[in-house]
C-alpha cells in the first residue's frame, strides 16, 4: 500500500491472515488428494477381486517403475506420480472380458486387438479424478515406443510422458520374467539383454540402462519383499 510517497508494509493481522489462508488451500489439497487415493484404492480392490495376477503385476511394475525413478533421481512430486500411475496402469483391465483376460494360453489377433483397448480404458477411468490428470495420461500412453510404432497414439521419443516411457521398461520386464500357464518366466539377466536389444527402437535406451543399473542395486540387497507407499504393504517380488 502507497500512502504520501511511503509503501506501508502489510499489517501483522493481515499478514497472518494470509498464511492461515494458505494454510488452509495446502489442508484442502492434501484433503483432496487423500480422498482420490481413497478411491482408487477401491477400484485396485476391485481389479484385485477380477483379476489377482493383474493387481500383483501392477505392484511389481510399481516397484520397478520407483527404482527406475530413483537411479534417474526424480523429485519427490515425480516419484509420486511415477508410482500411482504404475499402480493404476492397467487399471483399465476391470472392463476386459474374463475370457481374454484370464485365457491360460496366447491370445488371438482378435483377442489381443480387444486387449489394446486397456490403456484407454485406464485413462476413461482416472481422468475424471482431479488430482490423478497426469496419472490418467501417464497410464493411457504405456504402451507407446519409443520409435512411435506403439498405442494408442503413436507418440515418438519425448512426446512420450517421462513416467509412461519408465512404465513401458517395468511392465515388459515384469512380462518376461513371470510365469505364466503357457510358458516359464525369464532369468532377469536373459530379460535385461532383452531390454538392451530393443533399446533405442521399443524402449528409451537411457531409461534401460538406469533400470538395469537399479535392478543389479536392488538384487545386492539380498530381500525377497518390495515395499510400496501408497499401499503401505511389502508384496512379495516371487511373481511365479
Amino acid at each position: 500500500m502507497k500512502k504520501n510517497n511511503v509503501f506501508e508494509l502489510p499489517s501483522l493481522t493481515t499478514a497472518l491472515s494470509l498464511l492461515g489462508m494458505a494454510g488452509q488451500v495446502e489442508q484442502l489439497k492434501n484433503e483432496n488428494r487423500q480422498i482420490s487415493e481413497q478411491a482408487a484404492k477401491i477400484i485396485l480392490k476391485a481389479l484385485d477381486a477380477k483379476d489377482s495376477y493383474t493387481f500383483g503385476h501392477s505392484m511389481r511394475v510399481a516397484y520397478f517403475s520407483l527404482v527406475t525413478g530413483t537411479e534417474a533421481k526424480l523429485s519427490s512430486s515425480e516419484m509420486y506420480e511415477l508410482e500411482l500411475s504404475a499402480i493404476f496402469h492397467d487399471i483399465g483391465k476391470i472392463g476386459t472380458p474374463d475370457a481374454v483376460l484370464n485365457k491360460p494360453s496366447r491370445l488371438s489377433e482378435a483377442e489381443f486387438q480387444i486387449m489394446k483397448q486397456h490403456p484407454e480404458q485406464s485413462w476413461e477411468i482416472l481422468k475424471d479424478y482431479p488430482q490423478f490428470e497426469k496419472i490418467a495420461s501417464n497410464a493411457r500412453f504405456h504402451h507407446e515406443r519409443f520409435d512411435g510404432k506403439g498405442y494408442p497414439l503413436g507418440l515418438k521419443g519425448e512426446e512420450i510422458p517421462l513416467a509412461a516411457r519408465i512404465i513401458l521398461i517395468a511392465d515388459t520386464f515384469d512380462a518376461m520374467t513371470s510365469t505364466r500357464p503357457y510358458r516359464k518366466g525369464l532369468p532377469y539377466e536373459v530379460a535385461f539383454d532383452e531390454l538392451i536389444q530393443f533399446s533405442g527402437t521399443q524402449f528409451d535406451s537411457n531409461l534401460v540402462k538406469m533400470f538395469i543399473s537399479g535392478m543389479k542395486q536392488e538384487a545386492l540387497k539380498n530381500e525377497e519383499e518390495f515395499f510400496i507407499p501408497l499401499m503401505d504393504k511389502k508384496f512379495n517380488k516371487n511373481a511365479a
